[in-house]
């Protein structure tokens, strides 16, 4: 029975089977520690229990993390990804359009843009008007 609190730095480099094992014996100690609690173990046995349950959590932690990275490995190369594996995002942001969809224009749009293109006079009025420096709106309607 380990006394230490559970690092998680050396846990990275041990193989699913070492973390496996060491989660079983984590779990049967604290199995037996619950018992002695209810037998009427002292106050150090509760926080005992506090320190496995939370070396339990970072092992379990770490085994989903590799498990997840491996899956990414797997799906890489997939059209598609397992909907855990996706971005989570917002759920507006998912049902956006793409890029390449929101750009694409139907054939009457082009055919409008194409002979009704958009004027451009306005534009160079308000760049005279940058470019000379006028604050005022009389000194533009005298142009």
């Amino acid at each position: 029975m380990s006394s230490a609190k559970v690092k998680t730095g050396p846990l990275w480099t041990k193989s699913k089977e070492d973390l496996k094992k060491q989660l079983d014996e984590l779990k049967t100690e604290l199995g037996q520690l619950r018992v002695q609690k209810i037998a009427g173990g002292s106050t150090s046995k509760l926080t005992r229990i506090h320190d496995l349950r939370k070396s339990i959590a970072r092992i379990l932690t770490i085994i989903n993390h590799k498990q997840r990275a491996q899956l990414r490995l797997f799906y890489e190369k997939k059209k598609y990804l397992p909907l855990d594996l996706r971005a989570k995002q917002t759920r507006s942001m998912r049902r956006r359009l793409s890029k390449e969809d929101a750009s694409r224009k139907t054939e009457r749009q082009k055919k409008k843009q194409i002979h009704f293109p958009q004027r451009k006079y306005a534009v160079k009025a308000i760049d005279l008007f940058a470019q000379k420096g006028e604050t005022s709106l009389r000194t533009f309607a005298s142009l």
